[in-house]
């Protein structure tokens, strides 16, 4: 379950700390309210067994792949009504299609099943309401996090005994958006959707598996901000950023030091780099983009 306290505690500590990016890291103070209004009891854990989950992962199948976490639509209103809220407060500019987005929903034409990852059946969230890729993974991530996070609460312990090599989240499904390296110098991904871990091979990239060295990239010298890299793949210009704990052992969590350097993903994006999940960047509407 969401920890919610020690996420707070996190990033109240991290705006301290880089205090001129307080105004522009708004939107996830105002992300972090939303969560700590709504009631984590509404979910239901997924109950499967050790086993259960231990198939579907030597498939290659993440677990939302054959389930869906069962919220009543009132409860996860809560999330989504103000999630939209929040992001046409930032983004004036897709304002009509996220409330465009409201209507389909209050019709019964969008639904859960629309913001999880692979749903590829049927017309996209994009063309029916005229978001960006980049809004639905606001709107996912914003509205999603906590539902998840519960759901597969139960079934978190199971994946160390499994083997798990993919880029996906083994939960969700979705795009890692954090890297870690441990003190055992292992590579951690993070999924910021639902919550998940699980280690990866350092010299390969998650999102197209490319293991060629060459390349696999550093975009920026670590000694211009101690234990904290950016990892680019040279063949699907995707980027993950990340911090080694070795270095940074006091640092917050993935989700709180991933939302707080924006600084990191400006300097991967003006380098023609992209990332698969929401950032800042896809928000600052700039010649630079």
């Amino acid at each position: 379950m969401l920890d919610l306290s020690l996420l707070r505690a996190e990033w109240d500590d991290l705006l301290a700390r880089r205090t001129s990016f307080r105004e522009s890291l708004a939107i996830w103070t105002a992300v972090l309210d939303l969560w700590s209004r709504w009631d984590p009891e509404q979910v239901q854990t997924l109950r499967w067994s050790a086993d259960e989950c231990r198939q579907r992962w030597e498939r290659g199948r993440s677990l939302l792949s054959d389930t869906s976490p069962p919220v009543p639509v009132r409860e996860l209103e809560e999330l989504i009504g103000p999630m939209i809220e929040i992001l046409v407060g930032v983004d004036v500019e897709e304002a009509e299609a996220l409330r465009h987005f409201a209507e389909l929903w209050d019709q019964g034409e969008v639904s859960l099943s629309m913001l999880l990852p692979g749903s590829g059946q049927g017309r996209s969230l994009q063309e029916l309401t005229g978001l960006s890729s980049d809004l639905v993974g606001f709107l996912a991530h914003g509205s999603l996090r906590p539902i998840l996070e519960g759901y597969f609460d139960a079934a978190r312990p199971y994946l160390a005994e499994a083997g798990w090599d993919r880029g996906a989240c083994p939960f969700c499904g979705g795009a890692p958006a954090f890297a870690d390296l441990l003190e055992s110098g292992q590579r951690r991904l993070a999924c910021h959707l639902c919550g998940g871990g699980w280690t990866f091979a350092r010299l390969k990239c998650p999102f197209c598996e490319n293991g060629n060295a060459n390349d696999l990239v550093r975009l920026m010298a670590e000694e211009q901000e101690e234990g904290y890299f950016i990892e680019a793949c040279r063949a699907c210009l995707g980027y993950l950023k990340g911090i080694d704990r070795r270095l940074r052992w006091n640092a917050g969590s993935a989700l709180v030091e991933d939302w707080g350097s924006p600084h990191l993903d400006l300097i991967a994006s003006r380098q023609g780099y992209w990332r698969a999940t929401p950032s800042l960047v896809h928000l600052a509407r700039t010649d630079e983009q």
